[in-house]
C-alpha cells in the first residue's frame, strides 16, 4: 500500500460522507492560517506525512514544513504552517495530527533507548510488531529516532523462530537444512532464534550469520558471548530480543552484543501531543 493510498483511507475513515460540522457552520469562503504546534518536547517524525494529508484533502492548501523529521523539538515549537480554506484545514486536522503524534511518539521513545546505548557497539532494531498497514511509516519513525530497521517482512530475510523449529521437528532438523542451503548459497543471510544455551551451542557450530537470544537473562547473555569468543566464531552476530524496553535495556547491553531488537518501539510508544492553532485571515 502506497503512502497516498494509506492517507486516502485514513481521510475516508474520518470524513466519510463529509465533515458535517464544518460544512454547516463554517462558510465556504473563509480562509485561514494554521500552525501545528508541539505540546510536548521530543523527536519529530511524520511532518512530511502530515503535509501530504493536508495536500491530499485539498491540493490548493499551502503547507510548509518548518521542522524536518528526525529533529528534536521543544514544547510550543511551530512544526507546520497551513494556509487556505478553513473548511479544508479543519477537515484534515485530526488525521494529520494522528499520524504526527503516533510517529513522533515512536521516534521519541527510540531516541531515548538509543541514548541508553551511547558509547556501546550495540545497535537498536525494531521488529514486525507493527500496526497493520502502517509498518513502513512506523519503521521510518524508528529511523527518525536514530534506530535501525530489522527485516521489512517475511520476504526479505531468513529468520528462523521457535515455531519454525517446532514445525520442522526440532533444531537438529533446522541446522541440517541450513547446511544444505549453504552448499547452494554461501551468501544468503540466515538468522536463527534460540531459547537456551544448549540451542546456542548447537547453532553456533553451523554457518549462521546471526543468533537471536530470545528472553535470555543478562547472565545468560554474558555466557553466550563468552562461548562465542571461546569458539572463535567472531563473524557470528548476536541479537537480543524479548521483553527489552526503555527501563531495562542497559542491563542487556553487554560487550559482544551486536543488536537489541525491541517490539516496544512500535507497540508501546506513547503518542507525542500536538495541536492545531487556527487564525482567520479573510473571507473571499
Amino acid at each position: 500500500m502506497t503512502l497516498k493510498e494509506i492517507i486516502r483511507e485514513a481521510l475516508r475513515e474520518d470524513i466519510g460522507s463529509g465533515d458535517i460540522t464544518s460544512n454547516l457552520f463554517v462558510p465556504p469562503d473563509v480562509h485561514a492560517r494554521a500552525f501545528i504546534v508541539a505540546k510536548q518536547s521530543g523527536v519529530l517524525s511524520g511532518a512530511s506525512v502530515a503535509k501530504q494529508v493536508f495536500k491530499q484533502a485539498d491540493s490548493s492548501l499551502e503547507v510548509i514544513v518548518l521542522v524536518e523529521d528526525g529533529r528534536r523539538i521543544k514544547k510550543g515549537e511551530k512544526i507546520i504552517s497551513i494556509s487556505g480554506r478553513a473548511r479544508s484545514i479543519l477537515m484534515a486536522e485530526r488525521t494529520a495530527l494522528n499520524f504526527l503524534s503516533h510517529m513522533s511518539g515512536i521516534a521519541t521513545l527510540t531516541a531515548k533507548m538509543v541514548k541508553s546505548l551511547e558509547g556501546r557497539k550495540t545497535f537498536l532494531l525494531d521488529t514486525r510488531k507493527t500496526t497493520p498497514l502502517l509498518r513502513a511509516l512506523e519503521k521510518k519513525a524508528v529511523r527518525d529516532g536514530g534506530g535501525k530497521n530489522h527485516r521489512a517482512g517475511l520476504y526479505d530475510k531468513i529468520l528462523i523462530k521457535d515455531n519454525h523449529i517446532l514445525a520442522a521437528g526440532g533444531i537438529d532438523n533446522i541446522l541440517k537444512r541450513i547446511d544444505e542451503i549453504r552448499q547452494k548459497d554461501e551468501k544468503i543471510f540466515i538468522e536463527i532464534e534460540v531459547s537456551n544455551i544448549s540451542q546456542f551451542k548447537k547453532a553456533i557450530k553451523h554457518k549462521v550469520d546471526c543468533i537471536m537470544l530470545d528472553n535470555f537473562s543478562p547472565a545468560m547473555v554474558r555466557k553466550a558471548v563468552s562461548l562465542k569468543e571461546k569458539m572463535g566464531q567472531n563473524s557470528v552476530k548476536i541479537e537480543l530480543s524479548g521483553g527489552i524496553n526503555e527501563r531495562n535495556i542497559v542491563k542487556f547491553a553487554s560487550p559482544g552484543v551486536d543488536f537489541i531488537s525491541s517490539g516496544a518501539l512500535t507497540h508501546s510508544a506513547p503518542a507525542l501531543d500536538f495541536s492545531l492553532e487556527l487564525r482567520i485571515e479573510s473571507t473571499k
